[in-house]
């Protein structure tokens, strides 16, 4: 016994002893959770308070489940059989297996994942001539499951407005069709298995008795509904363990429920509230910036990180000019790193926003750094890009068979795979390409695809002499890629990614000004081509990694670049509209600062290009929260070449030697305005007293003011 509690520091070894009583774990980022978890399990079963049967552990992916089994197998010899260790839906599957009959469904039943969960309401609507563009697919699956995570049916859910109330029909038609056809999506798993315990008491009790000791990791991302079949669970006695960090809570747009944290303490754990403060990962200034970054928050549980590792290395700052200046100096450190004897694998590049990996994968594929994306596609191998890609290659090339057939019914013009087979036969029975096949159709097929031809002529129409990210943009209009994308509930990550496409060949242009606009698309095309090949490091190849700060989380590496800290940017502007929405960024970054053992950078841009255009930047207000004593500013080197197309006129970063602006301000500094808040000098006019500037306030908007009657303090 001694030999299994040696390791463990005072608070762990408080945690892992605790009596059969409520218990809630706030453990910081790399303060040893999975260890704590572990130890718990296997030191209640090896002192005889429970037997592997009395043991029910919750997490929140696979692979954790695995990894604890593993772990707990390595400390007592322990039959995995009898442990009920799984993620909420794998559990529930267990539950629901065992009493099919009570929870009303075939002993058979089958489990829709995502893609078939869509593919079954498509069906759905198709049979009831539901109108696909007023209620699109995707969104009333969201709209679905979001209610399922409530724990609300359809019967139970209430509607404001003729459109909510026919998409609570369709729910109830997709309840019984499911029903009909004996499936369960993932969140029916979750609230059939919750139904069922509440309204069967013998069962229920049955349950209640079997599990004395039910211990949860990652709690502070529970749903409403996940934490609500807890609670049922352990009506009974049971001994709660929940384990987590409501600092790391940054999965609200998935339903996740960081209050249920403050709610546990007040439903179960009181007095038995330990904290595990110690982390075993980072140096000291990286966590001093993460403590003061995360104090900002309001209502948080509380918790203060520490190592005795030392302090280890200032956190290096770096503002570039431009987007690429910054990712140019990512990869000049990335070498200089490798010099030193990291690896590269012990790299990460870390962004909010998958748009932003386009250009540090450029510049990585331009220096043959090899990298990885990771959880994620890179980004010419993206659905919505290799959309946008088909259209801009029918137009320069009609003959373009896998064009043709990845975009003709994308978004949907109603032509159906056997329309399809029937216009590839002629096709090959005339020798020709689809394209030219087209013609040969008639009926309501014929027409469809006509209106298609005719599409894809209107553009060609319409892009010529126009310059290249013109031309990219107008198609990602008018082809309706940009409106299906901003139809769906979860589309804003891709219209950021088509923005992207725009300024990458904005970007094309000014990197190839030899190009004519003639030659422009083509070369364009080609230049994608290449860097969506094979480029991506191989399994077991030494690669940086890429990655958005979500998929970060529980990620650790040696040496951390955190991109793009600009005010819309990181903080994200859609989610810095309200307190909660800052304050879940806020956790972001701190999740981000805390992935970096020894080293760590935190970059941004003065501009950036946005949509083909150049967009002045302001720096993020989370480096403000970070005390300066912790921040070594890298000085910043000329840029190496401008990332604004040679047609528009260049960003002035100092002003015209006429322009003499008083109070010592000047165009490129960052400002504060008591009613406008952050924002940077773009522009001036004047001198003196008459002296006016343009500020671009972010969010708030680009102003000009008069510096006689607007109060601007350099901030």
């Amino acid at each position: 016994m001694s030999d299994l509690l040696a390791h463990l520091n005072p608070p762990q070894y408080q945690a892992v002893t605790l009596p059969p009583v409520h218990g809630l774990i706030l453990a910081g980022a790399g303060s040893g959770k999975t260890r704590v978890l572990t130890t718990r399990i296997a030191w209640l079963v090896s002192t005889g308070q429970v037997s592997p049967h009395g043991v029910l552990a919750v997490t929140f992916t696979n692979k954790a489940a695995k990894e604890m089994l593993a772990r707990l197998s390595a400390l007592v010899p322990i039959n995995p059989r009898g442990l009920w260790i799984g993620t909420f839906h794998g559990l529930c599957n267990r539950m629901l297996r065992a009493h099919y009959r009570d929870a009303g469904l075939p002993q058979t039943f089958q489990i829709l994942d995502s893609a078939d969960q869509l593919a079954a309401i498509k069906r759905l609507m198709k049979n009831l001539n539901v109108d696909d563009e007023k209620y699109p697919p995707r969104e009333l699956m969201h709209f679905i499951n979001a209610h399922k995570e409530q724990g609300l049916r359809a019967a139970q859910a209430e509607a404001y407005d003729p459109h909510t109330r026919k998409k609570v029909e369709l729910y109830a038609e997709y309840e019984a069709q499911c029903q009909r056809e004996g499936v369960v999506d993932f969140a029916e798993l979750l609230l059939r298995c919750y139904e069922l315990l509440s309204r069967n008491e013998p069962l229920r009790r049955h349950y209640q008795e079997r599990f004395r000791h039910i211990l949860v990791d990652e709690f502070q991302d529970t749903n409403k509904l996940q934490y609500a079949w807890l609670k049922l669970l352990a009506g009974g006695g049971a001994a709660v363990f929940a384990v987590g960090d409501d600092d790391q809570s940054i999965y609200a747009f998935r339903g996740a429920e960081v209050g249920n944290m403050r709610e546990f303490e007040r439903d179960f754990a009181g007095p038995n509230v330990i904290r595990l403060e110690q982390n075993y990962r980072s140096h000291g200034n990286i966590l001093d910036a993460a403590n003061a970054l995360i104090k900002h928050n309001r209502e948080r549980l509380g918790k203060n990180l520490w190592t005795d590792a030392g302090e280890g290395e200032p956190i290096r700052v770096f503002e570039g000019f431009t987007d690429l200046d910054e990712a140019r100096f990512v990869v000049d450190e990335i070498r200089a790193l490798v010099d030193e004897g990291f690896n590269r694998t012990q790299i990460a590049l870390l962004y909010r926003s998958n748009a932003q990996s386009r250009v540090l994968e450029h510049e990585l594929f331009t220096r043959a750094i090899p990298y990885r994306v990771y959880g994620g596609l890179r980004f010419f191998e993206r659905q919505e890009i290799k959309h946008a890609l088909a259209y801009l290659r029918l137009i320069a090339n009609p003959e373009d068979d896998t064009a043709f057939l990845r975009v003709v019914n994308f978004p949907t013009r109603g032509i159906g795979a056997r329309s399809l087979e029937n216009l590839q036969a002629t096709a090959h029975q005339m020798n020709s390409g689809l394209y030219n096949a087209a013609a040969s159709l008639t009926g309501k097929a014929g027409v469809a695809v006509g209106g298609f031809i005719r599409l894809i002529e209107q553009l060609r129409q319409e892009t010529e002499g126009l310059r290249l990210p013109e031309m990219v943009e107008h198609v990602l209009e008018k082809s309706g890629l940009a409106e299906f994308y901003r139809n769906e509930k979860e589309g804003q990550e891709r219209l950021e990614n088509l923005d992207e496409l725009v300024s990458a060949a904005a970007t094309f242009v000014d990197d190839e000004g030899a190009v004519g606009e003639a030659g422009a698309l083509v070369s364009f095309l080609t230049h994608a081509s290449l860097e969506s090949g094979e480029h991506q490091a191989g399994e077991g190849q030494e690669a940086v990694q890429l990655m958005t700060v979500h998929a970060a989380k529980g990620l650790e590496f040696d040496a951390v670049f955190i991109t793009g800290l600009e005010q819309g940017l990181f903080p994200h502007e859609n989610a810095a509209q309200d307190r909660d929405g800052l304050e879940e960024e806020r956790r972001l970054m701190y999740v981000a600062i805390t992935r970096a053992r020894k080293r760590l950078y935190l970059c941004h841009a003065q501009s950036r290009m946005l949509h083909g255009q150049t967009r002045y930047c302001v720096p993020s207000a989370f480096l403000e929260e970070i005390p300066q004593g912790l921040l070594k500013l890298l000085s910043r080197a000329r840029p190496a070449a401008p990332a604004w197309s040679s047609g528009r006129e260049a960003p002035r970063l100092v002003p015209a030697a006429s322009a003499t602006l008083p109070g010592g301000l000047r165009v490129g500094m960052n400002v504060r305005h008591a009613k406008f808040g952050f924002g940077v000098i773009v522009d001036a006019e004047g001198g003196g007293e008459d002296a006016k500037v343009q500020v671009n306030f972010g969010s708030a908007g680009v102003k000009w003011l008069s510096l006689e009657y607007a109060k601007l303090d350099p901030a």
